[in-house]
């Protein structure tokens, strides 16, 4: 295999299998299992204004992108992507190598771990 070809192939197969294309939200989500303490941080230390608070996840506004502190065992930071259709972008991520990390129908919503590493979670758009 030649330089690059690998990651032509693969961008090539995700683009081809999923209609329209994926569009980042302004959402970052950080989840921990020291949900009080994080929130706590990010708005009395960093002074970040809560745009959200739930049991499980306090939303704070940053400027640049909102700030998503979740419950729940952690996995890194994880960008929001917005797609057309979550089952068609799912389903070709997981067929160019990704790794389904967790799925919440109910959102519905996916975490996914692409082959270097990243976690991004996807979720179908509201258009």
């Amino acid at each position: 295999m030649g330089s690059g070809e690998g990651q032509n192939e693969v961008a090539g197969a995700v683009t081809a299998a999923v209609p329209g294309s994926f569009r980042a939200s302004r959402d970052v989500i950080i989840r921990t299992e020291h949900f009080d303490a994080a929130a706590r941080f990010y708005e009395s230390v960093l002074g970040l204004k809560r745009f959200h608070t739930g049991e499980s996840l306090a939303g704070f506004e940053t400027g640049a992108f909102r700030l998503y502190v979740e419950r729940g065992p952690e996995h890194g930071p994880v960008f929001d992507l917005l797609v057309p259709d979550l089952m068609a972008a799912k389903s070709a991520l997981l067929s160019a190598g990704c790794a389904l990390i967790e799925e919440d129908p109910a959102v519905p919503r996916c975490y996914i771990r692409d082959p270097y590493g990243l976690v991004f979670n996807i979720e179908q758009s509201s258009k």
